[in-house]
């Protein structure tokens, strides 16, 4: 008579007859069947050992915890002052801006105390909270004395970094969102051309512009005139100052001595360009 051919139904039941009970449930157990049956030994929790933990390797020249990432300046705080309806701010990203009103308004189940600041060429209203005007840099209109010092600045010799163009202008653009007036006069400063002088490249202009616009909003708005006018004599001022060569300096913004002072100015139009 032939041989009927073992299945895999035959194997299993030849398997289950060859291993004792106990290990059958504690196998069973183990999927998640029967965990009753499972012995004290199989329940205990498996120890599980984490690796040492190991700090990344810092990097020269950034501060801990940066990774190799870009030195970000933090934003100045702004000196404590109160605002009222109607006064003159500057708030850092936006420029100069009025007062529209404070008022308490319910926000998520909290009552906040709001100053209202509208932007008229923006059409733009941005409400701050009073209890973090200050650390959002909001502050009142520069005084005369220290505008006049914001202004003489421009009277000075470009000085440009020994770096490249891009660091360069992330570094222009931190100085003007800073809201600070010594610092957007700099960035005028040393982007400004006279007669004579290489022209602006495209992103020197944009960055240019965007100072002068600052700074001319600000002097409208100190004046009792508009930014248009305050532009128009800023202008003036910039045309009736002779300037010398650019000065180089290192990134401490310490002077440095170079050859052909003179083509400083044409070296850094190609850089940005």
């Amino acid at each position: 008579m032939p041989t009927k051919p073992a299945t895999a139904k035959d194997a299993t039941h030849e398997r289950d007859a060859a291993v004792p009970d106990d290990q059958i449930a504690t196998e069973t157990a183990a999927v998640g069947e029967t965990p009753e049956a499972l012995p004290a030994a199989a329940k205990a929790t498996p120890e599980i050992v984490e690796p040492p933990f190991r700090s990344p390797p810092k990097m020269p020249g950034h501060m801990p915890g940066m990774h190799g990432r870009p030195q970000i300046v933090p934003r100045a705080m702004a000196a404590k002052e109160d605002f009222a309806e109607g006064d003159y701010v500057v708030y850092p990203t936006h420029g100069v801006g009025k007062v529209e009103r404070i008022a308490t308004e319910e926000i998520a189940g909290h009552k906040l105390e709001l100053i209202h600041i509208t932007f008229e060429e923006n059409r733009m209203t941005l409400r701050v909270p009073v209890a973090k005007a200050r650390t959002a840099g909001l502050r009142k209109l520069a005084t005369r004395e220290l505008f006049d010092k914001a202004l003489d600045l421009l009277k000075g010799r470009a000085r440009i970094k020994r770096t490249m163009w891009s660091r360069r202008a992330q570094e222009y653009e931190q100085k003007i969102n800073s809201g600070d007036p010594l610092q957007i006069a700099e960035v005028v400063r040393d982007l400004h051309r006279n007669a004579g002088q290489p022209d602006q490249s495209f992103s020197e202009r944009q960055i240019y512009e965007a100072a002068m616009d600052r700074l001319a909003a600000e002097m409208g708005a100190l004046d009792g005139t508009d930014k248009a006018t305050a532009s128009l004599k800023l202008s003036e001022k910039l045309k009736a100052i002779v300037k010398g060569a650019a000065v180089e300096v290192d990134a401490d913004g310490a002077e440095v001595e170079v050859e052909g002072e003179a083509d400083i100015d044409a070296e850094v139009n190609a850089d940005a360009e």
